[in-house]
């Protein structure tokens, strides 16, 4: 998935020179390790790369002006490169580790700190959940630079008539409902290859957490992070648990990088025990946020009211993701939790309630979230509805709005105005995509993806970074198993008689491209999510330029 930018590569060679001396070593070794592996997985792949040349030949040849035999045995090639390149990767990959909690490898984000880029910023103050500590990772670079090589090595982009011609045909299928609407973007010119109904809004479901993050990751920065913290009132021995919006927040034993509950009693206890304090006033402080917590769906499995203070996503039956139970007052059931770890410290509490610090209190001891790349990307893969409102809300107080469903909803359309992006017809009710009244166009889901991979932005490639990948990650992890698995990433969207898919994909000739596929009215969702996989692998299957 390569762009040429020559002028930066020649910039950033130096760097790259050192980088490779570094790592050679750990290559071999990591090389070594994998090689009696990279057998196994080139077997496991076998089959699926059988059923992957017997699906895309007749496409293919359909497409070749001269329907050679070298054509077909070409293609051929192609993929088997490409699997066996993927059995590679996901070989190597693993063997090389480590992998963090939010799905990427450690030494990812060490490569950023050796190519010496600077990051993006801490933003403090007016949110209330930000405070001193380590300086902000460097961001990432861009994934779209080049590793090197000539610029014709990538072809042309595809031609809007042979787009038409291979996706028109799949987006007609009846199981995609009454309407659809369609959008194809070359990634590294912006140009639209692609449109069918590009401009008309229509309900995005769950593909709105793109929109939602870019906007967060624009108003906070990429390493911008929330703070869950304990303060004390001197005068009254009244300590206070403050919400900083973190829904991440947890009390597992293995917080596993994410902020920890139970170190942030540890800490609170050993600060009070300090001051010779063993028992205090227990209340909690919620107010960050302001509104009703209960999203206009009602209660739903599918997310927890919204609170500034909660603790693994007010989750009861100990999962991590997808539709779960939930605690009907997450600050207070969070408190509760925060004085048993205290008790276990040795510090007695009263019965908690709510309250709202005030600016004399002290600060005992505070837990700090992951980097806001990390939320987002944890959002996007898992499709997180807790974490999408969540970082609705804190845009919301970026932005100066009230931070909720409305005021959220009105800073993600501000913070994408800023960026230039086309809002004609565009419509934000919450952060997660499920009211119904949210609108979007497939133009602006394409050009949230454009953005996102631009050279000027790279605090915003955590929304590419994030997207799931087909059959590896996330909400993709179960499908396309027989198509094109690791090939197409993208943000998946349903609610009853709507089906969407959002993301990228890199085609036979090479070129990355941005696509946003919405259906409305339709009756089976299971087909019409087959119907949109088949037309996104189409368009990786594509050699139209």
């Amino acid at each position: 998935m390569v762009v040429p930018e020559l002028r930066p590569w020649r910039a950033a060679r130096p760097h790259a020179t050192r980088v490779a001396n570094a790592v050679r070593p750990r290559l071999a070794r990591a090389a070594g390790a994998v090689r009696p592996g990279l057998t196994r997985a080139t077997d496991a792949v076998q089959p699926y790369l059988v059923r992957t040349v017997a699906a895309v030949k007749p496409q293919v040849t359909r497409l070749a002006r001269i329907p050679r035999p070298e054509a077909v045995r070409t293609w051929q090639y192609t993929a088997g490169a490409a699997t066996a390149g993927l059995a590679l990767a996901a070989t190597v990959a693993t063997a090389a580790g480590p992998w963090d909690s939010s799905g990427q490898r450690t030494a990812e984000r060490d490569r950023a700190v050796a190519l010496e880029r600077t990051g993006g910023t801490d933003h403090g103050g007016d949110s209330g959940s930000t405070a001193a500590g380590p300086g902000p990772a460097p961001s990432a670079p861009s994934v779209l630079t080049a590793l090197g090589g000539a610029a014709n090595t990538v072809k042309s982009a595809p031609t809007g008539q042979a787009l038409a011609a291979v996706l028109g045909p799949l987006l007609g299928n009846t199981a995609l409902g009454t309407r659809h609407t369609a959008a194809v973007v070359d990634v590294a010119t912006g140009k639209r290859l692609y449109g069918a109904g590009a401009g008309t809004a229509l309900t995005p479901a769950s593909t709105t957490k793109i929109a939602t993050a870019v906007a967060a990751l624009s108003a906070l920065g990429a390493d911008h992070r929330l703070v869950t913290r304990a303060a004390l009132e001197a005068d009254t021995k009244e300590l206070v648990l403050v919400g900083g919006g973190d829904p991440t927040l947890t009390a597992r034993a293995d917080a596993q990088g994410w902020a920890s509950l139970r170190e942030l009693a540890e800490e609170t206890a050993a600060a009070l025990k300090k001051r010779g304090i063993t028992t205090v006033t227990l209340s909690y402080d919620k107010t960050l946020y302001a509104g009703s917590e209960i999203h206009p769906i009602g209660v739903n499995d599918n997310l927890a009211p919204v609170s500034a203070l909660m603790v693994d996503e007010a989750r009861t039956d100990g999962t991590a993701s997808g539709p779960a139970p939930r605690t009907t007052d997450p600050a207070a059931d969070a408190t509760r939790t925060f004085a048993r770890f205290l008790s276990d410290h040795g510090i007695r509490t009263t019965s908690p309630g709510p309250s709202k610090a005030t600016g004399r209190a002290e600060n005992l001891a505070e837990v700090r979230s992951p980097p806001l790349s990390a939320l987002v990307e944890r959002m996007l893969t898992n499709s997180d509805n807790d974490i999408a409102e969540a970082l609705a809300r804190q845009t919301a107080v970026a932005d100066g709005q009230r931070a909720d469903f409305a005021g959220g909803g009105k800073a993600i359309r501000a913070q994408l105005k800023k960026l230039g992006l086309p809002l004609a017809g565009a419509d934000f009710h919450d952060g997660s995509g499920l009211d119904r009244d949210d609108r979007l166009t497939a133009n602006l889901l394409t050009a949230l993806l454009v953005k996102a991979g631009a050279q000027a932005h790279p605090e915003l490639r955590p929304a590419l970074t994030g997207l799931p990948v087909a059959g590896f990650t996330g909400t993709l992890t179960s499908r396309y198993t027989d198509g094109a698995a690791g090939v197409v990433r993208a943000k998946t969207g349903t609610l009853t008689g709507v089906n969407t898919l959002a993301g990228t994909v890199v085609d036979q000739d090479g070129r990355l491209l941005a696509f946003a596929f919405l259906t409305s009215d339709t009756t089976d969702p299971g087909a019409a999510q087959n119907a949109l996989d088949r037309t996104a692998s189409a368009l990786a299957a594509c050699g139209c330029g």
